[in-house]
């Protein structure tokens, strides 16, 4: 054979491994748990942890087997495709109530419901719970005692007593809380949401991680329970009551027939850094910067955790900001403020999403009730959703209680739960929506007058959902502002 033949064949057999390899090196993505301890054991250089995502460099794998003995979970497999089907299991889970998603809203919903001796199954998709976090993880100090929560340092990691507005002009207004119960703090997310789970744990609800819910089970207007993947594998979990808990990109209400789809002029685009090292910021503060630059349709934060530590995020309506990212204005705003940031990089970086729609109309169906930010239960002027996160929690898992005590899971029972939060929370609620959109239709130039004129008192009765004040101060102080604002907070209803 000629040197020539001799290349093509080594070529061919090169380019019939290749394929063979790329036929035969599988991943499952529902097993892998991203320890990376097969990189260390392969002795081809094969593997690699990206970005919390394990990939294959076909070119180099020679199929030595090192990283298939190693995992300890057994997701890396030999055998065609790219990842396994789920594989259906026989057994079939009963509980009385399964939560899907175990942040705030599902684990004080969980708890409650342990705590009155209901059996209840949490699942959630992450292998981690409260990582990674998506928000700036200031909550109302005041709602601790409501659910029942003894504030702990490992988690409640520093208190604010104040908020300060700042203009589009660098003007601001101030106003602190009146009470000690009327002050704010900054959680340590991460820490606290397994402090929430440990405590529906000891309550006696069940936890199962890494676990997705892929549907509802469902026959014509009855939920009775969610089919999930679980490390890969495919389970039935059968309930008489379903409980979604799944935050803002809820598969399970949509799976069930609800409308959960955000409006893009509803829906905050949101980039945070957590940053180390801020100079010349009030710590006892919250602080809010405002204009069409800085966050267009939003606000821009710094909200510190103590020690020269904060979280520094923007939310912005992406329909406002001229193709310009939330990252594109968070980082202006950090290069334009070097007294704040010179000296500051981050330990963190978080995005996401947050409705600032209304409540989804329908909170409860037959076996179903949705919960947290899931229902799109959010302050739509903070863009703040832990508080009413757990206080939704709460009330379901009392009516859900109550409901299975009568065996009555219809969506009558159920509908108790949406009756209540309207009756407590629904009037506050959608007097926020009409301030948010009035102040989504201030000029820079109404942020930095209102910014000369309101006081800490005004602003109080605004974040309390009271108008009448603000719009008598309008009519003496800003006429042209005043008719604009009675057209959006014309009622206290």
């Amino acid at each position: 054979m000629d040197n020539t033949n001799s290349r093509f064949c080594l070529i061919c057999d090169e380019l019939e491994q290749e394929s063979h390899l790329a036929e035969d090196i599988r991943i499952d993505r529902e097993k892998c748990c991203n320890c990376g301890g097969c990189v260390g054991v392969c002795p081809d250089d094969a593997l690699v942890l990206m970005d919390t995502e394990l990939k294959v460099n076909i070119e180099k794998c020679t199929l030595c087997r090192h990283c298939l003995l190693f995992c300890p979970v057994e997701a890396i497999e030999i055998g065609a495709g790219d990842s396994p089907p789920h594989q259906p299991e026989t057994d079939i889970i009963h509980t009385d109530v399964v939560v899907v998603g175990a942040g705030p809203a599902g684990s004080i919903c969980a708890k409650y419901l342990a705590q009155s001796g209901v059996d209840v199954l949490v699942v959630e998709k992450k292998q981690e719970i409260g990582v990674p976090k998506r928000c700036a993880e200031a909550v109302d100090f005041s709602v601790f005692q409501k659910v029942a929560i003894e504030p702990h340092p490992l988690w409640m990691i520093h208190r604010l007593y104040k908020a300060i507005l700042h203009a589009p002009n660098e003007n601001c207004v101030k106003f602190g809380a009146l009470t000690q119960m009327e002050s704010g703090c900054i959680i340590e997310r991460k820490v606290f949401e397994k402090h929430l789970a440990k405590d529906a744990i000891c309550a006696g609800a069940r936890y199962w991680l890494k676990t997705t819910a892929l549907r509802v089970l469902k026959e014509k207007d009855d939920v009775y329970g969610v089919v999930v993947g679980h490390m890969g594998v495919e389970k039935t979990i059968m309930a008489q009551i379903t409980v979604a808990a799944d935050g803002v990109d809820s598969k399970i209400a949509k799976s069930a027939g609800m409308d959960t789809i955000n409006p893009l002029n509803s829906y905050m685009s949101c980039f945070q850094y957590e940053m180390a090292g801020l100079s010349n910021i009030d710590e006892e503060a919250i602080h809010l910067y405002y204009g069409s630059t800085i966050a267009p349709g939003g606000y821009l934060w710094i909200f510190p955790k103590g020690n020269s530590l904060a979280n520094v995020g923007v939310g912005i309506n992406v329909l406002k900001s001229q193709d310009k990212s939330a990252k594109h204005h968070l980082d202006s705003f950090i290069g334009n403020h070097p007294i704040i940031f010179k000296g500051a990089s981050p330990v963190e970086i978080n995005s996401g999403g947050v409705p600032v729609h209304q409540t989804l109309e329908t909170l409860a169906c037959n076996g179903l009730m949705i919960i947290g930010d899931a229902a799109q239960l959010v302050n739509p002027v903070t863009g703040g959703g832990i508080d009413l996160a757990m206080l939704s929690g709460k009330l379901a898992a009392e009516v859900a209680v109550d409901s299975l005590h009568k065996n009555d899971v219809s969506k009558k029972s159920l509908s108790t739960y949406q009756n209540r939060w309207e009756l407590l929370f629904g009037k506050q609620l959608k007097r926020m929506h009409r301030l948010k959109k009035f102040m989504g239709n201030l000029s820079d130039d109404d942020f930095n007058r209102l910014a000369d004129i309101l006081s800490s008192r005004n602003l109080q009765d605004l974040a309390e959902g009271r108008f009448s004040g603000f719009v008598k101060l309008l009519l003496k102080k800003m006429p042209s502002l005043a008719k604009f604002a009675v057209k959006f907070l014309k009622s206290n209803s």
